[in-house]
């Protein structure tokens, strides 16, 4: 068994944004042989108050993410190596004035939708301003927001005008937000829904069952940068971990990427299954306590002052997750330049006096009740550990009552976006490697939580501040700035960042390649070589 560790190049520093980049379109390549089966513990279901989780206007999470990462093309990508994005449906791009207020393209010319179907600069325009219209309240048109028209001077130019400077916007070019949809076949106005894909992407999705198997075939009209080492992904869908280690083992799957246990990649890691390897890779993931400052508890907040008093991070990463994460005392984790300790400045090691005179000063009885809800089947088979231990740290003090709700994503999601959980944990995935991802989604009028916290000094002044700046590294202050005033008035509660992780046959091959800094998985990558 060989165990790999890798850097992901896209997480060790702020990313300068793409000014003007040229590339010709090098297509894929060979690939074939027998289908790569993947194992995956992820749930992607359609359901009445999620009715097209693989619709680009209304996917946003990393399992949905991850198939539309592998079927649809965006005008960037990201390259297997360095830090700005690459033209992928385009073949240059670029700002137009100082200001980073006008961002043009020049697309490829003959792109086919797998369909067959012509891809131009109108379906641009057509899927930026559809996810801006349908604006779905689980889908990540927070984004593109900022666009305030789209031009399609020529068939292969689009030009977007923004309301403000916005130098991640080439960032944003490059997530499955803006994946590019065939107008022909997406309404303008409502979502697709069911769990149809057509894309222009490496792969088609020949097939979808979310009880059982998703497959993916290699798309003969693909014109891009991406490079197949394979013709077909069968994905499994496990309905626990073990299943899905069993299945490796005795070879019946070829890879499995989430969600494994600690325990599973400690035995994996001490080999015990000499033709398997296990990867791991810095992970940008992190994990988070949301409070509804609407709550009539919550809202004050010297309960959730208290609270950041008492978690213990290292007795949660050690316990629960034996050292697979590490913990996190900022929304912005380790490894993205501008990350800051301000959780563990303004709080330091865990304090029960401290946190029992912060709740007497704010003339609070104790214990105060509290509800910690969280997702039974989203973020892995160990959050149900995860939140018993919060509650014993938090009863152990005397200083709260807690109460466990756990309940699936399928109705956890919209209930939370509708404001029904007094403090839930929630999980996040970078949209793109820099502090902007970690900040920007969280705040404003359509955050992606939907949470009433509001901040105007963020929002306002020092987030558009950072968008104003083309030299990254040169907002470091401001995003140290917003890290202190999150953790002053605890909105969210940072509590640990994740690695990756994935294991393989030992003939997979590509598997350093596979996982990207948002923890996709790019099926491309893997092919089949010698066993051995």
């Amino acid at each position: 068994m060989n165990r790999k560790l890798l850097v992901l190049p896209a997480v060790v520093g702020l990313i300068a944004p793409a000014l003007a980049a040229c590339g010709g379109s090098s297509g894929s390549s060979g690939g074939g042989g027998d289908a790569i089966v993947v194992g995956t513990t992820d749930r992607i279901e359609a359901t009445k108050d999620a009715p097209a989780p693989l619709d680009p206007a209304a996917a946003y999470d990393v399992a949905a993410w991850t198939v539309l990462r592998n079927t649809f093309q965006t005008l960037l990508s990201y390259p297997r190596t360095g830090t700005d994005p690459v033209p992928e449906a385009a073949e240059r791009c670029g700002f137009t004035d100082q200001l980073s207020e006008t961002y043009r393209c020049t697309m490829h010319t003959g792109l086919q939708f797998s369909n067959g179907d012509p891809l131009t600069a109108a379906d641009v325009k057509f899927s930026v301003d559809r996810m801006l219209a349908i604006r779905d309240p689980n889908g990540p048109s927070g984004l593109l927001d900022n666009v305030d028209k789209v031009e399609t001077p020529t068939d292969s130019t689009v030009v977007f005008h923004l309301k403000t400077p916005d130098a991640t916007f080439p960032f944003k070019l490059a997530t499955p937000a803006a994946s590019i949809v065939d107008s022909k076949i997406y309404p303008a106005n409502k979502v697709y829904s069911g769990t149809s894909v057509l894309g222009s992407g490496p792969y088609t999705l020949a097939s979808f069952d979310s009880s059982n198997e998703a497959v993916f075939q290699k798309n003969p009209h693909y014109k891009g940068n991406a490079k197949l080492n394979n013709s077909k992904i069968e994905l499994k869908f496990f309905k626990s971990s073990s299943d899905m280690e069993a299945a490796l083992k005795a070879g019946h799957i070829d890879v499995m990427n989430r969600s494994m246990t600690p325990d599973e990649i400690s035995g994996l890691s001490n080999g015990t299954s000499q033709n398997i390897n296990l990867v791991e890779a810095p992970g940008t993931e992190i994990r988070y306590l949301v409070f509804n400052t609407n709550d009539a508890t919550v809202k004050n907040p010297a309960v959730r002052k208290a609270v950041a008093q008492i978690v213990d991070r290292s007795a949660l990463v050690r316990d629960v997750y034996a050292r697979t994460s590490q913990p996190l005392y900022s929304m912005v984790p380790q490894g993205i330049t501008g990350h800051t300790n301000s959780f563990f400045n303004i709080y330091n090691n865990p304090n029960v006096s401290a946190a029992r005179s912060t709740l007497e000063k704010a003339g609070i009885s104790t214990p105060v009740p509290l509800t910690l809800s969280y997702t039974t089947d989203h973020y892995g088979e160990s959050t149900t550990k995860e939140f018993t231990e919060l509650k014993n740290q938090l009863e152990s003090s005397g200083l709260f009552k807690v109460t466990l709700q756990g309940v699936p994503w399928s109705a956890f999601r919209p209930a939370e976006r509708k404001g029904q959980y007094q403090v839930y944990g929630m999980g996040w995935f970078p949209d793109f490697p820099d502090p902007d991802s970690y900040i920007g989604p969280f705040f404003g009028k359509d955050n992606f939580l939907g949470s009433p916290y509001h901040n105007d000094a963020i929002e306002s002044q020092l987030l558009p501040q950072t968008r104003t700046v083309a030299e990254r590294s040169t907002a470091v202050n401001a995003f140290q700035e917003i890290q202190d005033d999150i953790a002053k008035d605890v909105p969210f509660l940072p509590l640990w960042q994740g690695k990756q992780y994935l294991a393989a046959q030992s003939q997979i091959t590509g598997t350093e390649w596979a996982m990207n800094a948002s923890s996709e998985l790019q099926y491309w990558e893997l092919g089949k070589g010698v066993k051995g």
